[in-house]
Formats: structure tokens, C-alpha cells, sequence
């Protein structure tokens, strides 16, 4: 069963800067603000370098995405959603999702401005979803 909705397949389909965050060796969170997209029930980003956020995949696949859907003027809380995920890493496909990605958060006709190359792709298994619209129902 998967617990992206349709509401919540929209979001994240639309673009919106995701708040990754994963633990450090000593315990305490590492955030990075990442592009996201959608694979089958799974949550991805493309990672042209091992950096902190990747090598704290390796050794803790624990990780919580956060991200805000837009704002509703009036509206007295923005919805947001929360994803406790585990995360597996992959080598090779990042340039291609983030080719794919720079369409949606730069322009349609948008090529990611990176070096090419195989970069790694992480993958999120959502567990558990929170924060505040229509995705919360699933908790």
C-alpha cells in the first residue's frame, strides 16, 4: 500500500524545494535543501557527488522530507507535509533526474547545468506521512 496520494503525488510533482534532513555520526541532524520527484511509490533526488547527506544515507537510511505546498492567501496555516522515510542509494541516473527535474523547478525548457556523469540517486521509501492538508488523512 502506498501512502502518496494522489494530493501528494501533485505536490511533489509541482516542484516544491524539499528540507532533507539525515543524521550525523554523532547524532545530530544534517539538512540540505534538495529537488524531488516522483519514481512508481517512491520519492527520489539526484546527487552528483557523495556529500555528507549521501554518506549519511549509507550508514543511517533514516530520513525525514519536509516541504511546504504553495500558500493560500487567508489561509491561517500553510500546508506542509512531513515524510519519515528510509532511503536506499543507487550509482548512476542522477544527470538524467536532474535533467528531468530542471524542468519542473527552472524552466520546461531547462538542462541541468551540471557536469554529466553517473552521480547517485537516492531513493525514499516513505514510511510515514504527516504535516498539514489532504496527505495527513493517511496517517
Amino acid at each position: 500500500m502506498t501512502l502518496l496520494t494522489p494530493e501528494l503525488r501533485d505536490l511533489i510533482s509541482s516542484g516544491p524545494l524539499a528540507h532533507l534532513t539525515t543524521i550525523n555520526p554523532d547524532g545530530s541532524p544534517q539538512v540540505s535543501v534538495i529537488w524531488i520527484g516522483l519514481d512508481g511509490d517512491d520519492v527520489v533526488s539526484g546527487h552528483m557527488g557523495r556529500y555528507v547527506k549521501v554518506r549519511n544515507v549509507e550508514r543511517d537510511p533514516r530520513v525525514v522530507l519536509s516541504f511546504s505546498a504553495p500558500r493560500v492567501p487567508g489561509a491561517y496555516l500553510a500546508e506542509y507535509a512531513v515524510l519519515r522515510a528510509t532511503a536506499t542509494v543507487t550509482t548512476g541516473g542522477a544527470w538524467d533526474l536532474l535533467n528531468d527535474l530542471a524542468k519542473v523547478y527552472i524552466s520546461p525548457e531547462a538542462e541541468f547545468p551540471g557536469s554529466k556523469g553517473e552521480g547517485l540517486v537516492l531513493r525514499y521509501s516513505i514510511d510515514r506521512v504527516g504535516g498539514i492538508g489532504p496527505w495527513a488523512a493517511a496517517r
